[in-house]
């Protein structure tokens, strides 16, 4: 058998394989419709109404409304949408922020930008599961505060942040609340109302679309700054011509999405997997993350006194990701799994297998007997 035809994908969480349905909507519509979505003719009207469509689409798995969807490159974009344009909105340089040290580096960096303009930033730390408490959140609250963004779920770890419960406690303040669900959106619930989110950031590959497109939801009544200064798209809120594809795909993966909430089959599997794990390995394996309040994908494992990165070099057939990078020869954990303060021995040897609608039980399988083969 062709070793292309032996790999093994366990890596969802870094990206997903195009949904069949959504590769053939997007070869339709690179050919029609081809007009801009801003012409009022027969060209024109077309490529609206599909653009339209999407966005009912993505609102529609949100609980949103299309009107509080606005269409990006991808869930960076919406992150750096959701930071900046409340700065900028505010007016003054007077702005507190409220993050935590787990997020990704797009909420961190564009962070740090914006400290470079006088945001004051208030990274909270997070206790050894890697979940925030709201109460530091309420607590870190200033007269300047003029958003909070934390993470629905952790891109390394899967630990679901209790977002609805920070949003209880902030109601009222007039501090906005942002939340990065590039990794939950289309694995578990993400209605903005219930969760109580003024902002909500969504990238497509994660969710089954295409690279380079993404959504922020906007809740009505709150402004932003535009993000991209040109014409009126985007009723103002994101200048350039829509991308018309894009868009379309977004919004038939996030249709697709609405069935697999939840993810019990996959969640299954990865039970099964860490079940597995367990009875190989014992106590030279330790789970790494919140042991219930976790994405239904995810799962990461701290091998005791190895490195991820060695294991994962020696399965080259093997796409998953580990928790730790080596510089100029010295092995770091990743700033997640520092904040988590996750003891080196365990953090070194950390990978993240994230599984997705195609992982088999036979491909878990695979790779616990092969994970033995290493360490024997």
């Amino acid at each position: 058998m062709p070793e292309s035809q032996n790999r093994i994908y366990l890596d969802y969480n870094a990206s997903t394989p195009i949904a069949p349905e959504v590769r053939k909507l997007i070869a339709e519509m690179l050919e029609e419709p081809f007009g801009n979505p801003s012409s009022g003719h027969w060209a024109g009207i077309p490529a609206k109404e599909a653009v339209e469509k999407a966005r009912a689409q993505v609102a529609a798995l949100l609980g949103a409304m299309p009107n509080e969807i606005v269409f990006t490159s991808g869930g960076s974009e919406a992150n750096n949408h959701a930071l900046k344009g409340v700065f900028f909105a505010a007016g003054s340089s007077d702005v507190h922020i409220i993050t935590t040290q787990i997020e990704h580096p797009a909420i961190t960096n564009p962070c740090r930008f914006l400290e470079k303009l006088g945001a004051k930033v208030t990274y909270l730390a997070v206790d050894g599961a890697g979940c925030v408490d709201p109460d530091d959140v309420r607590r870190a609250l200033q007269p300047s505060t003029r958003l909070i963004s934390v993470m629905h779920a952790n891109n390394e770890t899967g630990t679901i942040q209790p977002i609805a419960e920070i949003a209880h406690l902030v109601k009222g303040t007039g501090v906005l609340l942002h939340t990065d669900a590039a990794q939950s959106v289309g694995k578990i619930p993400c209605d903005v109302s219930k969760l109580g989110v003024d902002l909500l950031s969504v990238a497509g590959h994660k969710v089954y679309a295409p690279k380079g497109v993404g959504a922020l939801y906007i809740r009505g009544g709150v402004s932003l700054e535009s993000f991209i200064h040109g014409a009126g798209h985007e009723s103002g809120r994101r200048a350039g011509t829509e991308n018309v594809p894009l868009n379309a795909a977004l919004g038939a993966a996030c249709e697709l999405a609405a069935s697999w909430i939840g993810m019990e089959s996959v969640k299954a599997l990865r039970d099964h997997f860490w079940n597995r794990l367990q009875a190989k390995f014992g106590e030279k394996v330790a789970l790494i993350g919140h042991p219930i309040e976790r994405l239904p994908n995810t799962l990461n494992v701290g091998f005791v006194g190895q490195v991820g990165a060695e294991i994962l070099g020696r399965i080259p057939r093997l796409a998953a990701s580990t928790g730790s990078a080596c510089h100029s020869g010295n092995v770091e954990m990743s700033p997640v799994l520092h904040a988590m303060r996750v003891p080196p021995q365990i953090g070194m040897g950390a990978i993240r297998f994230s599984l997705g609608r195609g992982t088999t039980k036979e491909e878990i399988e695979t790779v616990v007997e092969l994970i033995g083969q290493v360490l024997a």
